[in-house]
């Protein structure tokens, strides 16, 4: 399992709770002794193309320091779907998140859609022609769903169960969807955690889903698999979260 991570991500870009000092460290500390760090490099103007447009992308750009960091996070992104597809699982330790980012617009401390591009770069070099999206973050992640409503070749879940058993039920229908996909993409959210914003899952809980989608991932799709960080904003707690989620889903 490879984390892909920049020194950049450290950098507070603006003022809301994605983007906040000292996020990114107790991840990074929890992480480094396990698993091997690569550097990613900026995604190019063509692969924000592939999924947002040109007025978006000039809109985003007005703030140099939040394009700058939001290239290098979709870069991360391409850089770990770019690994899965190889069949090195991976994991985007990026900041901005993207999942509420669509073609034309953004919010919710979003403003390109990482995974989204991602799996069109995957798509439009012809490496992949399915993928299934597992979206575990509190919140649902409408730029994703918008980017791919009405598609055939991407298929987007965010479950929505109350309960903590429920939930991680869902999550294994999820995975086990009849429809055909050739990689599974995680957007990795952790502010369900029961002490984040959703108060639902325990930290082991994320064990279970990444062992989920690895045993998905090796059963459906040659192990090809990856994720990226969404939301989380317990910074007390986030180092164990992403740490339990990566040793359920590395091999």
């Amino acid at each position: 399992m490879k984390v892909i991570f920049h020194p950049r991500f450290y950098e507070v870009y603006t003022s809301d709770p994605a983007a906040a000092a000292g996020r990114m460290e107790p991840m990074v500390k929890a992480l480094e002794k396990e698993f091997e760090f690569r550097l990613p490099e900026p995604a190019s103007v063509k692969d924000l193309e592939r999924v947002h447009g040109k007025q978006h992308i000039q809109y985003v750009k007005r703030d140099s320091l939040v394009y700058e960091i939001g290239l290098l996070a979709a870069g991360g992104a391409i850089l770990a779907a770019e690994m899965a597809f190889e069949n090195q699982p991976a994991f985007g330790l990026i900041r901005p998140p993207g999942h509420h980012a669509s073609p034309h617009s953004c919010w919710g401390f979003c403003y390109f859609n990482n995974i989204a591009i991602a799996i069109k770069k995957l798509i439009s070099e012809e490496k992949i022609e399915n993928a299934l999206i597992l979206d575990f973050d509190l919140h649902f992640g409408d730029g994703t769903s918008n980017t791919f409503g009405g598609s055939r070749s991407v298929s987007y879940f965010h479950p929505e169960g109350t309960r903590r058993e429920g939930f991680l039920e869902e999550v294994k229908r999820c995975l086990q969807t009849e429809k055909p996909y050739d990689i599974v993409a995680i957007s990795a959210g952790f502010d369900r955690h029961e002490e984040d914003w959703g108060g639902l899952l325990k930290t082991d809980d994320y064990l279970t889903i990444g062992k989920l989608a690895k045993e998905a991932s090796n059963k459906r799709c040659r192990g090809r698999r990856f994720g990226v960080l969404e939301g989380g904003y317990n910074h007390s707690v986030l180092g164990k979260n992403v740490k339990s989620f990566l040793q359920g889903f590395s091999d």
